[in-house]
């Protein structure tokens, strides 16, 4: 794969912050206090992804009302460049919650964000919004579907399945170079265009030394990649999406498949009767996009934003 490489708008500036015994990394882009008088933006990733994946979005934002606002996104726990818990064996969503919290705390981010999740990121972002409604001011949710439903019969075959992991060592492929991974970018996400998947490359993966053999690894730890032993339980989180008070903006893309997904097992359709439960929920489609909405209509995803998150 050949091209010229994506050239930001707005320049990151990384940094590590302590959040809960971990070394958390952050992106930040701008500073507090900007002219809009509005709090920060905090854009929260998905499962296998990084903060990076937001530049698109951040530079297309500055199209929009919404131009040099301070926008903040964290690599989660074992993602990108924050470290992973040791030992690790198993990652818990609750903790999703509390590095968030934490992260708040650590940024010294007084009242409410406005906070914007994708995916998993956008599960983790309504949970919060329910049990820590004071912090947000305006919620997004871009592609959060959350899972199927379960039932306490499946609990023996799961936590089996979790024990049958534990005695397994998880891999991710490696690379040989970060064209290998920008084309392993493309073949996820056909939409990505070359450009971006080559400047998103060297922030999704790391060379690892001699000893390792020298090749690229994704930043993610292969952990991840076991199942849960918790069931997922949709009473349990719909009473949590119950207490949202924030105005919540829901983004779908026209193409993503979460039938295909679960095999069946989960549909649009379902996912919209759970939002029902949500207090004040705006509903959008994107249209051209799939999953990684982001990733693919950027600058339609940064003026939906910016009308939603523009608001008093």
């Amino acid at each position: 794969m050949s091209g010229h490489l994506y050239r930001p708008v707005r320049q990151a500036v990384s940094r590590f912050l302590p959040v809960r015994g971990l070394e958390y990394h952050v992106l930040t882009w701008g500073a507090p206090g900007t002219s809009t008088g509005l709090p920060p933006i905090v854009m929260v990733h998905g499962w296998m992804d990084v903060a990076a994946s937001f530049q698109f979005v951040v530079d297309a934002l500055e199209g929009t009302a919404q131009a040099g606002r301070q926008v903040i996104a964290p690599d989660w726990r074992g993602f990108g460049l924050t470290q992973p818990p040791r030992p690790t064996d198993s990652y818990w969503f609750p903790d999703y919650l509390g590095d968030l919290d934490g992260l708040l705390r650590a940024l010294g981010i007084e009242g409410a964000v406005d906070l914007v999740g994708h995916s998993m990121g956008g599960n983790v972002v309504m949970s919060y919004a329910g049990v820590r409604p004071g912090r947000v001011r305006r919620l997004v949710n871009l592609e959060g579907f959350g899972m199927p439903r379960t039932e306490p019969r499946h609990a023996p075959k799961r936590l089996a399945q979790w024990l049958d992991s534990l005695a397994e060592p998880q891999h991710l492929k490696s690379y040989a170079d970060a064209e290998e991974v920008a084309e392993r970018l493309r073949q996820n996400n056909p939409r990505l265009t070359s450009d971006k998947a080559r400047w998103l490359a060297p922030h999704w993966s790391r060379r690892a030394n001699a000893e390792e053999g020298g090749r690229l690894h994704i930043l993610g730890d292969p952990a991840h990649k076991r199942p849960n032993p918790v069931l997922y339980r949709v009473e349990e989180m719909l009473e949590t999406w119950k207490l949202i008070t924030a105005p919540t903006l829901w983004v779908e893309a026209a193409d993503s498949q979460p039938e295909v997904w679960w095999g069946g097992r989960y549909s649009r359709t379902e996912f919209h009767e759970r939002l029902n439960v949500v207090p004040s929920a705006e509903r959008h489609v994107l249209a051209d996009c799939g999953h990684m909405l982001h990733h693919d209509q950027p600058h339609a995803l940064a003026a939906r934003l910016a009308a939603f998150l523009g608001a008093a």
